[in-house]
């Protein structure tokens, strides 16, 4: 296995993109050599899903598309970053507010803590912002 592997795919933003992401995402991991019960696997799958949806939920309009782009490094860490072209950071909802949406963030942050990772929103050269997740990584062969 390559001590560094890249992988990364625009998609509209649209609702199916939101599916077709998490299929990628699924599809990287088990090229890279990485089973279906391995825990980070699942929690990638659930926050690549909720970041695609806030690049085609709440960018209202900026964003024609998004990237979702894979990183590995060694046997340390793996990092997930969705990138558009909105230059507004997501919102974090408090806690107590009554909303069926807007949980996002506070999904990903939660799954990210847990696994001993980092969450980051940076700004893009061309005035978008990526939100990426670094999880420390140790491969669960397929089988």
């Amino acid at each position: 296995m390559a001590d560094h592997q890249e992988a990364t795919i625009t998609l509209p933003s649209a609702p199916a993109s939101v599916t077709a992401a998490r299929r990628y995402v699924t599809d990287v991991l088990h090229e890279w050599g990485v089973g279906d019960g391995a825990e980070t696997v699942e929690s990638l799958r659930l926050i690549v899903s909720e970041l695609a949806t806030n690049a085609v939920q709440h960018t209202r309009g900026q964003s024609p598309t998004f990237t979702v782009e894979l990183r590995r490094e060694g046997v340390e860490q793996l990092s997930l970053g969705v990138t558009d072209s909105d230059p507004r950071a997501p919102q974090r909802l408090p806690a107590g507010v009554r909303q069926d949406n807007g949980r996002g963030l506070l999904i990903i942050g939660a799954l990210t803590s847990e696994a001993g990772g980092r969450l980051a929103i940076t700004p893009v050269r061309d005035g978008g912002k990526t939100v990426r997740v670094t999880l420390p990584w140790i491969p669960v062969p397929l089988g």
